[in-house]
């Protein structure tokens, strides 16, 4: 019996936790066994130093908990650690404010980018967040190295490029000052098939009477320099050369350019690569056609400007292109015709800060498609990192023009940026545990496509501070067998205990169990624990305020008796599975409050004088009366009065507290019922029931009873229909109205015709009577002469 009560107890105690608690406690879950340990569980946790902390049966581990939990479980706010990160800037040159015409800075003077160093602290779990600020200077340096296929296809567009120095010098000083051009050529890899190998094609790989150059791999023709004439008379030195299929060799170029800073001469400063051609590209992979299969080493090879490892090594892979140059910082533009530009333009979506432009058949718009695809690449900035250590992550939030905030991804970049324009981003780095050599790391972060960074110096907090004040082999861990730290003793290897008393050669013997047993009809460590050293360690829960303890573990503070669904009522805490009650309360679930106060009536007496006060509520002694101080008397005379206008507008939305209903009428409960055979009846209830009939306004009727229930709760019972008066039925009546007047008239009618057929009748009558009286006719009257006259054709018969 008391096992399944201790079930039920454990199920409710289950049932009353939360969804964190069943979650679980990192801090808990981390099984901490030092200082050290714990802190790195998460930000929350913090570690109990005061030696006098652990309770009989409790682990070690156990000093490691939520801060809220330690300072309720007795320990004192100064006895805990709980280290914080923090930060510290290094280097905070402050950005450029500077305009085209002012005082010329050298490219390394120049600041785009704030602040350029700094060192974060981490504590594991603990977010560190800096701002960073980027503004995009004025009249910036700018390096552009022209990149051209000289395949024979192209033969057209070199007319035009050698006339490209000058011109593009004059647009560009539009937005630098300080503009420097180099050209670089390419066509394909010397081998089969790639190229004829005749001698007669590795002279003049051009068909009829063309004159060409000899097919090469890459040639940088002109280093970067400020003399556009410079540029002009060497592009104009240039001759078309020719190979045999359509892709070209561009990849192995493009690399050479990245990784040949020195040959090209790069300065930090904008660098821009202009890659111009009029065909596809082979990447890695496609070497194999001529035997290569040495993937590209990305290094460079560069001997009196030519690139001489092409039959050596493979193309380059995309990849490996984007990672030289993000690396170098080289923003590149892709001036393709318009046959290849869904090709180019999937190239772009991978290398970030690249640009793709439409060339005319001859390249006669390559110095507009060169400033357009410039105006595009700078107006946005996108901030890249370094590779970061394990377990640290980094979160962006850009804070760009017009007050447009991104999260995410989209947090790493802003677009539209103007000259002048001053972005600021928020970035977050977050550490989780230490690395395995705790050593400081360094990362970077940059905007693509500058030379500008931000180098940050990541410091670990792996140990708390109390573990400088460590004693190694302390005579208060069992003669030395341990260190004792921050308030516990951190064991040597090979021993355990709270104290490091035992070797854990010997855990597990017979004799250490039975001193964990309480009886020997008991479990060990009562099935709640292990026993380590002879002692017993209980086991923890997931809910980090239920403990089990004892020197059997046969205690908890999570299975006393409970009241209103809370452990001891919420009035005291339990100690063993026994209630102890707060001040002012009693029973085995401190339920019962010695109170009085909640017992005075509005008359100040006790329960009204019709009652007693026991735990804090009334027992109403008088039948009639109810509520929480027997003053209240449902089936006293007045009260159907008294409650006619609330129930009249909360039932029916009418009456005079219609407008203050929801504020003076809310003290009851309200129950709807369809008819009255539904009201509670006074034999079905075991508290008083009143009912009442009301009428309203519109002599309409309406039927409810009021009570005030076992809980001392009001509630309302009312039908939800009104009972008014049945009114006068309109079809009928209009319709007899009408059907007697027109009886009526019908039988005016009949009787008018009656009168007249009856007159006629007496008419006809006198007048038959009048004519049989007369004394003469037409043939006697003497004065009547007939209207006929008789003629005789004297000519007739003849």
């Amino acid at each position: 019996m008391d096992l399944k009560l201790l079930l039920i107890a454990t199920l409710l105690g289950a049932f009353s936790c939360g969804d964190a608690q069943k979650e679980g406690n990192e801090c808990i879950n981390a099984n901490a066994k030092y200082c050290g340990e714990c802190i790195q569980a998460g930000a929350k946790c913090g570690w109990c130093k005061d030696p006098n902390f652990l309770k009989q049966g409790e682990t070690v581990s156990t000093r490691c908990d939520e801060m809220h939990s330690l300072i309720k479980r007795g320990c004192d706010d100064d006895m805990i650690e709980n280290p914080h990160g923090k930060q510290k800037i290094l280097k905070n040159k402050k950005v450029t404010h500077r305009k085209k015409g002012a005082e010329k800075l050298k490219p390394e003077e120049i600041t785009q980018i704030q602040p350029q160093k700094l060192s974060l602290t981490l504590r594991s779990g603990e977010p560190q967040s800096f701002n960073l600020t980027f503004k995009r200077a004025e009249d910036y340096p700018i390096d552009l190295y022209y990149l051209m296929d000289l395949s024979y296809s192209m033969k057209d567009d070199l007319e035009n490029v050698k006339n490209l120095g000058t011109s593009l010098m004059l647009e560009m000083s539009k937005i630098t000052s300080d503009f420097r051009i180099g050209f670089g050529s390419f066509v394909e890899k010397t081998v089969m098939p790639y190229i004829s190998t005749t001698p007669a094609k590795l002279l003049n790989p051009c068909t009829g009477d063309q004159n060409c150059t000899s097919p090469f791999s890459y040639k940088n023709v002109l280093k970067l320099t400020s003399d556009g004439k410079k540029f002009n008379n060497l592009v104009g030195q240039q001759h078309i050369s020719g190979n045999l299929d359509s892709p070209e060799g561009g990849f192995d170029a493009i690399m050479q350019v990245a990784v040949c800073g020195d040959h090209i001469g790069w300065r930090n400063v904008t660098r821009l690569l202009v890659f111009s051609t009029d065909a596809g590209f082979h990447f890695a992979g496609d070497g194999k056609l001529g035997g290569i299969v040495l993937p590209n080493d990305g290094k460079c090879h560069l001997e009196n400007n030519a690139y001489t490892m092409s039959h050596y090594y493979d193309y380059p892979s995309i990849a490996h292109l984007v990672q030289k140059l993000s690396d170098n910082n080289i923003q590149t533009i892709f001036a393709v015709t318009e046959e290849f530009q869904p090709v180019y333009q999937e190239l772009k979506n991978l290398i970030p800060k690249s640009a793709v432009g439409t060339l005319s058949a001859n390249s006669s718009n390559v110095i507009n498609l060169i400033i357009d695809a410039y105006n595009s690449l700078s107006s946005e900035v996108i901030l890249e990192n370094s590779k970061l250590p394990e377990g640290v992550t980094i979160a962006y939030t850009s804070r760009c023009k017009n007050g447009v905030v991104s999260e995410g991804e989209s947090g790493r970049r802003c677009s539209n940026i103007s000259i002048g324009d001053e972005v600021m981003f928020s970035i977050s780095v977050t550490s989780k545990g230490c690395p395995k050599l705790g050593k400081p790391e360094h990362i970077k972060i940059k905007p693509l496509g500058f030379t500008e960074e931000v180098e940050i110096i990541l410091n670990f907090i792996c140990e708390c501070e109390c573990n400088k004040d460590g004693v190694k082999n302390s005579p208060l861990c069992h003669f030395g067998n341990g260190t004792y730290e921050c308030g516990a003793c951190k064991c040597n290897e090979g021993r355990v205990g709270r104290q490091c008393e035992c070797s854990s050669n010997d855990v597990a013997t017979e004799d250490m169990d039975r001193t964990c047993r309480k009886d020997n009809g008991t479990d060990i460590c009562s099935n709640n624990g292990d026993c380590v050293c002879g002692t017993c360690e209980c086991k923890k829960r997931d809910n980090p305020e239920e403990r089990y303890s004892g020197q059997h573990c046969e205690c908890d503070n999570f299975n006393c008796d409970r009241s209103g669904n809370k452990l001891c009522g919420g009035h005291g805490h339990c100690e063993c599975r026994v209630c102890v009650c707060d001040p002012m309360w009693t029973g085995n679930a401190c339920d019962c409050s010695l109170d009085n106060s909640t017992c005075l009536a509005s008359n100040k007496q006790i329960c009204n004088g019709r009652g007693e006060c026991e735990c804090g509520t009334c027992k109403c002694t008088d039948p009639k009366f109810q509520g929480p101080t027997c003053e209240t008397c449902p089936t006293c005379p007045g009260v159907c009065t008294e409650h006619k206008e609330c129930v009249q507008c909360r039932a029916f939305g009418t009456g005079e507290k219609k407008d203050t209903c929801e504020r003076d009428c809310s003290y009851f409960n309200l129950i709807k019922v369809k008819d009255r055979d539904k009201l509670p009846q006074p034999n079905d209830a075991s508290y008083p029931v009143m009912h009442c009939k009301e009428r309203d306004a519109n002599d309409c009727w309406f039927y409810y009873t009021y009570a005030v229930n076992n809980n001392t709760e009001k509630e309302v019972h009312v039908v939800d229909m009104l009972d008014c008066p049945a009114g006068p039925d309109i079809i009928p009546i209009v319709a007899g109205v009408v059907a007697g007047i027109v009886l009526i008239g019908l039988a005016l009618l009949l009787i008018w015709k009656l009168l007249m057929i009856i007159h006629d009748r007496r008419e006809f009558a006198k007048f038959e009577k009048e004519k049989m009286n007369a004394k003469w006719d037409t043939q006697e009257n003497p004065i009547y002469k007939s209207p006929v006259n008789q003629f005789q054709n004297p000519q007739y018969g003849r």
